[in-house]
C-alpha cells in the first residue's frame, strides 16, 4: 500500500486534486462544486488523469479549459457541447487554451436604482420609502438593487390594506433569526476554510432556506384557517 501511494505521488507531481482546483476557481465561479467538476468531466470539458488509487488529478491545461469553459457558460450561455467543441478546436490548432480571450460578456450587469428611479419602478411615494428606511426594512443607500424594487412594491401593496412598514419590522427580525438557524446548521462547514466546504455551504444554504419557507407557509395557512373558521 505504501508503495502504491509513493507511485501515485511520483506520477502526479505538479498536478492538482479536486480540492485544489476548487480553491483556485471558486473565487471566480462560486457555484463550482466537486459534483459539477465530475459532471464537466463527463461532458468532455476536462479530462483529468487518474492515480493508481483512482483519484482525479488536474493539469494546468485542465485548469485553463475549466476557466474558459465556465466563463463561456456563465457569460454567454453556451451549451456545454459547443464549449467542448471550441476548446477542442483550439487545442487541435496547436494554441494554448490559456491564450484564448473569451468574447465580451453578453450577461447584463445587475441594474442599480437611484432613489427617484427606485420610487418610479416600484410605483411608490417618498413617504413609504422613508418609513421603510426609518424602521430598518430597507437599508439606506446611494443606489438599490432589483430586490429592493420587489420589496418596495410589496410594501406599497400592503400599505393599501393598512399594513405599514413599521408593522413589518418583526418580519425582518424573524428573517434574521432564520438566517441564524441556517448558520448554526452549517457551522461545521463554515468553520472550514477549504473551497469544497465553502461550495457545499453555498449549496446547502438556499436548500435550508427553502425548507424553512415551506414550514412557515404551513404555519401561516393553519393560522389563517383558524381566523377564517
Amino acid at each position: 500500500m505504501a508503495a502504491l501511494h509513493a507511485r501515485d505521488r511520483s506520477a502526479t507531481a505538479g498536478l492538482l486534486s479536486i480540492g485544489q482546483v476548487l480553491a483556485r476557481l471558486t473565487p471566480e465561479f462560486p457555484d463550482l462544486t466537486s459534483s459539477k467538476l465530475r459532471f464537466l468531466e463527463v461532458q468532455g470539458i476536462v479530462s483529468p488523469s487518474r492515480t493508481e488509487s483512482g483519484y482525479r488529478k488536474f493539469s494546468q491545461t485542465d485548469i485553463d479549459r475549466l476557466r474558459l469553459g465556465l466563463t463561456l457558460q456563465r457569460d454567454h450561455y453556451l451549451p456545454l457541447s459547443v464549449i467542448r467543441e471550441q476548446l477542442d478546436e483550439a487545442e487541435a490548432d496547436g494554441g494554448a487554451v490559456s491564450a484564448i480571450a473569451p468574447p465580451p460578456s453578453i450577461a447584463p450587469a445587475p441594474r442599480r436604482y437611484r432613489r427617484e428611479e427606485l420610487l418610479s419602478a416600484a410605483g411608490a411615494g417618498p413617504q413609504i420609502l422613508n418609513d421603510a428606511i426609518s424602521t430598518g426594512i430597507i437599508a439606506p443607500a446611494e443606489t438599490y438593487p432589483e430586490s429592493t424594487v420587489t420589496l418596495l412594491r410589496g410594501l406599497v401593496a400592503l400599505d393599501r390594506h393598512g399594513i405599514e412598514p413599521r408593522h413589518l419590522r418583526t418580519l425582518r427580525q424573524s428573517a434574521e433569526r432564520e438566517v441564524s438557524l441556517i448558520e448554526s446548521a452549517m457551522s461545521a462547514l463554515l468553520r472550514r476554510t477549504d473551497a469544497a466546504s465553502r461550495g457545499k455551504a453555498r449549496e446547502m444554504a438556499p436548500e435550508l432556506a427553502g425548507k424553512i419557507d415551506e414550514v412557515r407557509a404551513v404555519f401561516i395557512k393553519e393560522a389563517l384557517a383558524r381566523v377564517l373558521s
